[in-house]
């Protein structure tokens, strides 16, 4: 900020350039353009304003209507809690070999010998007169 001697120095170095005809046109132009830049800082602050405040209001309105459809929505059914099987999977063994691995026994299921799978096989095999059967040749096991 220009103090009141600096002020009037500057004064009477535009009237000496200028001359006292001169100067009042210039002090008016130099007063008008004040005035426009002014008034253009300001429209440009109005408007950058405006911006701020429809943004505002546009996050207001999301807001709102997202809180509106969450509690329009019902929330998921929780499922119903899963009891554990006392069903254990048995491994699966490749064709032609046998499981070492015996099901686990329930206490309600009967002790006695297992039913037959085949009645014709059970038949066979309790024949002591039958003679054994030869297992069938693996067609991979000479290759």
């Amino acid at each position: 900020m220009l103090s009141m001697p600096h002020l009037i120095v500057l004064f009477v170095v535009a009237l000496v350039i200028f001359g006292p005809q001169k100067l009042p046109e210039l002090a008016r132009m130099l007063g008008k353009a004040t005035a426009e830049f002014r008034k253009m800082t300001g429209d440009f602050r109005y408007a950058l304003e405006e911006e701020v405040r429809e943004l505002e209001r546009q996050t207001r309105i999301r807001e709102a209507e997202a809180a509106a459809a969450a509690a329009s929505t019902p929330p998921p059914p929780v499922p119903p809690p899963v009891e554990a099987s006392p069903y254990v999977p048995t491994p699966v063994e490749p064709e032609g070999t046998v499981s070492r691995v015996q099901p686990p026994v329930d206490a309600e299921a009967p002790t006695g010998p297992p039913p037959p799978a085949n009645n014709h096989t059970a038949a066979i095999a309790s024949d002591p007169a039958t003679p054994a059967q030869e297992k069938p040749s693996d067609d991979n096991a000479a290759v």
